[in-house]
């Protein structure tokens, strides 16, 4: 990890000592030659990290040389933090002294009220400012001292260096763990499961039939997934296939590995291994002439190329060459390699095998073929061993053959209930894949996977929370202009191309991975490698913390506690090295209170995540933390108020309050959170509006819920519905309305149809009205978005039309509309020609679906035998529809046999849920090419959808997927 966080600190130091005020250079440290001294020893060091990285395993002495390294690195870190804040400290207080206003709006300019001054002396304001320097030149001079004594720790560690003879590695050349080589002989009969994925790749090899976009002689054929999990097996099961060997003229399987070798490959297929030629043209002119013509299987096995040139140059003679029906199977743990090839189409990803079969694979290799007996004495703890697995072949294998020698009882009980990567075979064996993939990151990405390991096992990571507790460790290093997000999104995609994250959820609007886990021994790797600064330990009510070393970083508790129980987060013996902590997370807690003086120990964290932990009051010391970057307390569900000290964290990036049901207001000085920029708020029910000062946030790139006031009367320290349009936002907006509306142009200030930058718009309507008709659909017309919206929620409209503007949103694809209560004919959403996905739920007067719904007026019309209605929706859901009675298919004489009109022609998944009216299905479901089917309390529906003997069975019968309850 060292290597990252000196990259991390070389890119601070950078701009450290100079400050950019109105476009000159000021020199704002006495620490300039010491700063520039610093970094010079930190790059002749980091030059040879990698050597030193690799070293430390072996060689005690240089992984305390490296935690040494880590620990100036850290603390430097953290005296550039105390400038920074003093630095943003200043900029707030200019802000305040001037009076900065925060109104922008050009109406509000117009209006010009009156401002509230206030009679100062000039002998005051001299006597103040005079303070205020000389408490800055003490801090400036505190802070140089520090740098001076850390840049002369640093020097000592940069001559003790010079005694291990570390080696400069350059990236890409580093002499990485030694690669097994593989080879296509395999034992059939050692073999278990995989017959679903062996049965899959043959039938993708031997086919003759692709389709049109299979334009070419030569198919590619990726196998994919984590180190570990058989790929190779795979690939050597198929390719002593009888009918394999019987289809395919030559078969060649070449162990790439890393670097991507053309010449090496190419003589392997020509079997000329002996040239010694050095010119590829003659290379590849030799293996063009061994493949002419020739149907042919070539095994790529262990592929890790980036270099698309290199793969280019080896697969045009490829193509050119070789007979139709020839392939190239390739096994990878990269996804980036699969696109490479462009081989996306026809990859074959291996999942987790059957605990059965792990079972069978660690019974091999624990028990000869005579111990049928013993293995059954010892099937109870053999399950037990097999369970940590979690379906790795290699694992399986690795854990049989530890116990092979292993005869008593005792023996296989110490194995089951110690940690079994702590047995060095076992971790040799199984780690040292994952070694590989490791090795192959570029440093601030092995930082970020290594901070998973503060993570309990088989937690869901959210990818959006995920990026931004990087952010807040300073892992998302960003060069010019790149935002730090776009930064980590890059390096979370990296990691789920590499297979580090598995049981990917992608997210309905944008497609974009939202969430995934690790695997456990995924988790158990990086866990290793983070032994001495990740402790991820219980503490219940009995038990005390331990474990809890001066080099502990990241603290995460977990909490075992029943129902009514609670455990206050307070400090204990075991507390005494806090201060070093820089992330503090607790899961299934229930403290009621945080000790301030608990709170005071931690001067370096940067995390607090202490969501669902039963908090009601968060002590005034919080504002003490300079370094907190990210507070999570959401779930907190008796906490109330936030003290005004939060607002004292200059530093903050993420504040974040979901479900805190009682919270009843911000603190009004949130303008002074000058970094701060993701605010998430989303169901805080007693919140009654956002404090204006957050207009002066410049920073503020993501609020989930926009709290907004509406009406002449309202409170001019709430955010009003006119601001949203100086806000900063992306991505998503929701705006939760508050108050009375007189006149509907006051909405039309915040011009919505400017803010581009929007592709999910959510308006909730429940808690505002429009005085002249107590409708919401003059509210609604004037909050028209801008025409590329994707994405569209609607709730607690009282209004019997949708939005004058709705249906003029031709790019929407993902649509809701909740709690429309007057509503009685459906929009014409058939018209959007790019909706996938459409929610209706509790609209409690609608009674029909019918032609309206499809965006049918006449009937009759002639256009409609050619017409399209939903061409693109894939997913309905209906939900809470208790008048709902008939869903017709709304088009009059049409049928199932011969008509030409296409409704809903690529819906795959159907949910009818708690409408307990509905007795009836529209006769087009029938030529739908429905996967899922699911209706739940809805009885008279129910009943007549039973299997077979149902009225509406003949509509839903082709469905292979079908719940009823």
């Amino acid at each position: 990890m060292a290597d990252g966080i000196v990259s991390m600190l070389l890119g601070r130091l950078v701009s450290t000592v100079y400050e950019y005020v109105d476009g000159e250079v000021k020199l704002v440290l006495d620490a300039k030659e010491d700063v520039e001294e610093f970094a010079g020893n930190l790059r002749a060091i980091q030059a040879v990290l990698e050597d030193a990285e690799q070293r430390q395993f072996k060689d005690t002495s240089v992984r305390i040389w490296l935690d040494q390294l880590k620990d100036i690195s850290l603390q430097m870190v953290d005296v550039l933090d105390e400038w920074n804040t003093d630095m943003l400290r200043q900029q707030v207080e200019k802000q305040e002294r001037e009076g900065e206003d925060v109104v922008v709006p050009e109406e509000e300019k117009k209006k010009k009220k009156k401002k509230v001054t206030f009679s100062v002396s000039s002998s005051c304001l001299c006597f103040r400012k005079a303070k205020d320097i000389s408490l800055q030149m003490s801090s400036r001079r505190d802070i140089a001292r520090k740098i001076k004594d850390l840049n002369g720790e640093l020097s000592k560690i940069h001559e003790q260096r010079k005694r291990y003879g570390f080696q400069r590695i350059e990236r890409g050349n580093q002499e990485l763990p030694e690669r097994q080589k593989t080879a296509s002989d395999v034992v059939m009969s050692e073999v278990f499961g995989r017959e679903k994925e062996k049965d899959n790749l043959i039938t993708k090899l031997l086919s003759e039939v692709f389709g049109r976009e299979d334009r070419s002689a030569l198919r590619i054929i990726p196998v994919i997934g984590m180190g570990g999990m058989g790929k190779t097996t795979l690939a050597q099961l198929v390719y002593n296939d009888k009918n394999v060997e019987a289809y395919f003229e030559k078969k060649v399987w070449v162990c790439v590995s890393d670097p991507f070798d053309e010449f090496k490959i190419a003589k392997a297929i020509s079997g000329d291994d002996a040239s010694s030629s050095d010119e590829l043209d003659h290379v590849l002119q030799r293996m063009s002439t061994s493949i002419k013509d020739k149907r042919f299987l070539l095994v790529l096995d262990d592929v890790w190329i980036h270099d698309r040139k290199k793969w280019e140059k080896l697969r045009a003679p490829l193509i050119k060459h070789g007979a139709h029906g020839s392939r190239i199977l390739v096994t990878t743990r990269q996804h980036d390699v699969v696109d490479m090839m462009k081989a996306r189409r026809d990859k074959i990803d291996m999942e987790k095998l059957s605990e059965e079969y792990c079972l069978s694979i660690f019974n091999h290799e624990a028990f000869d073929d005579t111990e049928v007996e013993e293995s059954k004495a010892f099937e109870g703890i053999s399950r037990g061993i097999v369970k940590k697995c979690k379906g790795l072949p290699l694992a399986a294998k690795a854990l049989g053959s530890l116990m092979y020698n292993k005869k008593t009882r005792r023996e296989w009980l110490d194995v089951l209930n110690s940690k079994l990567w702590d047995q060095e075979e076992v971790e040799q064996e199984v780690f040292q894949s994952l070694f590989l993939s490791y090795y192959d990151l570029a440093p601030a990405v092995k930082s970020c996977l290594l901070y998973c390991a503060c993570f309990p096992k088989d937690h869901e990571f959210e990818r959006d929370e995920l990026i931004n507790l990087w952010m807040t460790q300073d892992y998302l290093n960003s060069k010019g202009n790149k935002d730090e997000g776009e930064v980590g999104q890059r390096i979370f995609d990296n990691l789920v191309a590499r297979s580090f994250f598995q049981d990917l959820e992608k997210d309905s609007v944008s497609g974009k991975i939202r969430g995934c886990k690790m695997h456990d021994i995924v988790h158990d790797f990086v866990q290793s490698l983070t032994k001495d600064e990740c402790l991820i330990t219980d503490a219940d009510v009995d038990s005390e913390i331990e474990g809890l070393g001066e080099k502990v970083r990241h603290l995460t508790l977990t909490f075992r506690l029943k129902r009514g129980e609670s455990l206050p987060l307070r400090p204990s013996n075991a507390y005494d090295n806090c201060k070093n902590l820089r992330s503090l997370s607790c899961f299934g807690s229930s403290s009621g209170k945080i000790a301030s003086n608990f709170i005071l120990q931690l001067k370096c964290v940067r995390t607090l995540k202490l969501s669902h932990c039963g908090i009601s009051e968060v002590p005034k010391e919080i504002g003490e933390l300079i370094h907190l970057r990210h507070i999570d307390l959401s779930q907190n569900y008796g906490l109330k108020i936030l003290p005004d000290s939060i607002c004292e964290l200059y530093n903050l990036y993420t504040l974040s309050l979901v479900w805190c049901d009682s919270l009843e207001k911000l603190p009004d000085n949130m303008g002074k959170l000058i970094s701060l920029k993701h605010l998430y708020v989303r169901v805080c029910r007693k919140l009654e509006y956002l404090p204006k000062g957050i207009l002066r946030l410049k920073k503020l790139k993501r609020i989930d819920e926009c709290v907004v006031v509406c009406g002449e009367d309202e409170d001019r320290a709430a955010l009003q519905v006119g601001d949203l349009r100086v806000l900063n936002l992306e991505g998503s907006l929701t705006i939760k309305l508050k108050g009375n509306v007189n006149d509907e142009r006051e909405l039309e200030k915040a011009q919505l149809w400017d803010l581009k930058q929007f592709f999910h718009l959510e308006i909730n309507s429940k808690d505002v009205f429009y005085k002249q008709t107590k409708s919401t659909i003059e509210i609604l017309n004037a909050l028209r978005p801008h025409e590329n919206l994707e994405s569209l929620d609607i709730s607690y409209h009282s209004g019997t039309t949708c939005p004058n503007w709705m249906m003029s949103l031709h790019n929407l694809r993902i649509v809701l509309l909740y709690e429309w209560s007057e509503c009685k004919f459906l929009p014409p959403l058939g018209k959007l020609p790019y909706l996938e996905k459409l929610t209706l739920s509790s609209m409690e007067n609608l009674k029909k679906i019918g032609g309206e719904f499809l965006g049918i007026v006449d009937s009759d019309e002639t256009s409609l035998t050619s017409s399209s209605f939903f061409p693109k929706l894939k997913q309905l859901s209906i939900y809470w529809m208790s008048a709902l009675e008939e869903w017709e298919v709304g088009v009059e004489g049409w049928n199932k046999e011969d008509s030409e009109i296409s409704i809903m022609p690529c819906l795959s998944s159907l949910q009818i849920c708690n409408c307990n009216g509905i007795k009836t299905l529209p006769d087009f479901l029938c030529k739908t090419p429905l996967q899922d089917l699911v209706i739940r309390v809805c009885p008279s529906l129910s009943e007549r959808c039973e299997q077979g003997s149902g009225e509406e069975w003949p509509k839903i019968s082709h469905i292979p997927n079908i719940k009823i309850s």
